[in-house]
């Protein structure tokens, strides 16, 4: 878990199709304190686990699907990335809750500077991230937590304001237009997502359920006489 606070960035390259090399020799330290091998960080947002520990950064595992979801597929050389150390507990949460699982990349629009802020808008192809930007809601690009300023209805354009101090500390600085970026929706609004379907689902599976023993209480009070009340509901599972 992260809070899209981002500490630090660092330069990315792909040893193999399984490994990622990042190193931060600009602050090391603030990455490798206390860093171990089977830590989480996140690499631009992507929750990438420790499997060796250099003096100036660390290996990362990586698999075929965090390539597929991710801008790891158009990775090439070398490129600055922007790290987080794992939520400690305890830890204060300034951001927003960051699972490291990015749910689809977003490209940037254009970004303008303003007299206090840089007003950066992206577009959103993947409906599968889409879905999930709201007015006012958290969303995390390339692994800062970022709040929607604005949107379109569908969420397939928004716009973020980034404070100075974020835009120079974070590779969003780098961005041209058309870069693409990975997106991570807010986690809450997936849970009130699925429940909502569930909660559907269910009442619609108990309408019928219902519909079915009502007809099989037809068909059997046709021919046994017996008088429907309380009590008779209450005896046969009704009520």
């Amino acid at each position: 878990m992260f809070t899209g606070l981002v500490i630090t960035t660092g330069s990315l390259r792909l040893r193999s199709e399984q490994l990622a090399e990042v190193s931060c020799a600009r602050t090391p330290e603030r990455v490798l304190q206390d860093l171990a091998i089977g830590d989480s960080v996140a690499v631009d947002g992507v929750c990438l686990t420790v499997t060796e520990i250099l003096a100036t950064g660390f290996v990362a595992a990586i698999s075929p699907e965090t390539i597929r979801r991710t801008i790891l597929q158009w990775a090439s050389g070398e490129h600055i990335v922007n790290l987080e150390p794992s939520l400690r507990v305890g830890s204060k949460l300034g951001g927003h809750f960051v699972t490291g699982h990015i749910d689809g990349v977003g490209y940037l629009d254009e970004a303008i500077q303003t007299a206090n802020a840089w007003e950066i808008s992206f577009q959103v192809p993947d409906p599968r991230v889409s879905r999930y930007i709201v007015p006012k809601g958290s969303i995390a690009v390339n692994g800062v937590s970022l709040t929607v300023a604005e949107c379109n209805a569908t969420g397939s354009w928004f716009k973020v304001a980034v404070i100075p101090h974020t835009y120079a500390e974070t590779n969003l600085q780098n961005l041209q237009p058309g870069s693409p970026v990975n997106l991570e929706g807010d986690v809450l609004g997936k849970y009130v997502e699925k429940f909502l379907r569930l909660r559907s689902t269910e009442s619609d599976a108990i309408d019928a359920l219902e519909v079915g023993k009502m007809g099989e209480l037809a068909n059997w009070m046709s021919g046994s006489g017996e008088v429907i009340n309380p009590a008779f509901l209450a005896e046969h599972g009704y009520l």
